[in-house]
């Protein structure tokens, strides 16, 4: 590899995910390999750690890559063990993506492919569900929200659940069931707000409402407390617990999965380290039989949804499709998005490589 550059954009969002949330973090990257062949890759990450992501790339990522191999399969792992000293997982992983992303947009481009069809694609299409950061919504605005998935399609949406008293989480939840009907799928996520009791304590609650999963109940980081909490649920209302987004390596998930802990992961592919770490937890999450749907940024994950096996028994990739939190409808892309999404169904588009390059 000849070179890597990255740049930082602040992406404002159209609707705050929380008071101080108001915008997300891309760290744009651009390779060139030895060839002259060249890619286009990110890091992404939501209000905090973005100048940290940055300094990475640009001061340790970008000489640790030059004149190296630009396969990011023979790559990945000794990037990794380059900035370990610096954390397994979290900024540093974020930050790998960025070269991981541009390496196989780089090598995509080089044969005129889309890189699903560089990995292999093994369907055309995924089922989208919507998705909101919306426990901040007032119980109208929730309503009005779901109203809209149900127009656009549709037939399965996730909200937020956690507010200090559950049963306000139950109002809101018997209030969008009743939008949805009973033939729709309902995902609930309390994005770690919960200890073990309340988790338990809450899902006796709103379980009447059935929820399809419940998402980060506990801290992420609690192995042990998700494996306690998946044995009461087990016993009792059999809902799965789904989480990964604030997972961070291939060696976590296959603690989780072992332990019991999780029966949906859910990985975000720039905050595991890009394509490469990706597809190994696809292929740990087929060897223990659980479900994979990947977490967010639906024109990355969306093309990758489509590559991806499915274990016997368990459900195909969904790609989530977060209200007004695409690039696309943030108007951050410099061109077409790479997918569509219509009728809850994400195609892609006519696109080599990823697609994805930042105004």
């Amino acid at each position: 590899m000849a070179s890597l550059d990255a740049r930082l954009i602040r992406v404002p969002l159209t609707r705050p995910w929380a008071a101080d949330v108001t915008s997300v973090g891309v760290i744009a990257t651009h390779l060139v390999r030895s060839d002259g062949a060249e890619g286009w890759g990110f890091s992404w990450t939501p209000q905090i750690g973005a100048e940290a992501v940055h300094a990475l790339l640009s001061h340790d990522i970008a000489s640790f890559a030059a004149g190296r191999t630009a396969d990011p399969t023979a790559l990945w792992t000794d990037a990794w063990r380059h900035l370990h000293e610096a954390g397994g997982g979290g900024v540093t992983t974020i930050a790998l993506a960025g070269l991981d992303l541009a390496l196989w947009d780089a090598a995509a481009r080089a044969r005129a492919l889309p890189v699903s069809e560089l990995i292999g694609r093994r369907r055309e299409s995924v089922r989208s569900y919507g998705s909101g950061v919306n426990l901040h919504y007032t119980q109208d605005e929730l309503v009005a929200q779901v109203q809209r998935w149900v127009d656009a399609g549709f037939d399965a949406v996730k909200i937020k659940v956690g507010k200090p008293d559950v049963r306000e989480d139950a109002d809101r939840l018997a209030a969008v069931r009743e939008v949805l009907g009973a033939d729709r799928a309902l995902m609930i996520d309390a994005n770690q707000r919960w200890d073990l009791d309340r988790a338990t304590a809450s899902m006796e609650v709103l379980a009447a409402y059935a929820p399809s999963w419940i998402e980060e109940p506990l801290r992420a980081d609690d192995l042990t407390g998700h494996a306690e909490l998946a044995r009461r649920l087990a016993a009792t209302s059999g809902i799965p617990i789904a989480l990964g987004e604030n997972v961070h390596t291939a060696y976590r998930f296959a603690e989780f999965l072992r332990a019991g802990a999780v029966q949906i992961v859910q990985p975000n592919i720039v905050r595991v380290g890009g394509i490469t770490p990706f597809l190994r937890i696809a292929e740990i999450a087929v060897e223990r039989g659980a479900t994979l749907h990947p977490h967010l940024l639906p024109e990355l994950s969306g093309q990758l949804a489509l590559t991806l096996p499915v274990a016997p028994g368990a459900i195909a990739p969904m790609a989530e499709d977060v209200e007004d939190a695409g690039f696309g409808a943030l108007g951050a892309l410099d061109g077409p998005s790479p997918v569509r999404i219509a009728d809850a169904t994400l195609t892609e588009t006519p696109h080599v490589g990823l697609g994805i390059r930042f105004r």
